[in-house]
């Protein structure tokens, strides 16, 4: 069972948005990212708990609890690369970060068809809890 996620209004607006414009589109995560937004409490950005991973989270993670932790910025696919160490919400493991809280663990399907773990280790920067809310 995949663990309960929140996300602020102004990120499922957003996202909502890039995966209607998508629709025509044949890419890979975006049917998991779409699923990610159905199962969302969706709050206003200023009621996103601290500990949350929103868009433009800096968020350290681990798969499949071994081997380093990897500290990523979640991004929309237009600012993936743009800076080192980002991570689009498209890909299998942004989708399945967002909305997990410190401590969250979650099953997530690779690409090749390989059932993955992502565990949150800690979220390092959250734009809500710093007070930019990207209105």
């Amino acid at each position: 069972m995949s663990p309960n996620i929140t996300m602020s209004k102004t990120d499922f607006n957003r996202i909502d948005l890039m995966l209607e414009k998508l629709a025509a589109v044949r890419m890979h995560g975006k049917e998991a990212l779409s699923n990610e937004l159905l199962r969302a409490q969706v709050v206003e950005p200023w009621e996103v708990p601290p500990m949350v991973v929103t868009m433009n989270s800096t968020v350290c993670f681990r798969l499949d609890g071994s081997g380093p932790a990897l500290c990523r910025t979640l991004v929309y696919p237009k600012d993936a690369g743009l800076q080192a160490d980002t991570l689009s919400v498209l890909t299998p493991v942004g989708s399945a970060l967002l909305g997990l809280s410190e401590g969250d663990r979650m099953q997530w399907t690779h690409p090749d068809g390989r059932t993955l773990t992502v565990e949150v280790l800690q979220v390092l920067y959250q734009p809500e809890r710093a007070g930019d809310f990207h209105l």
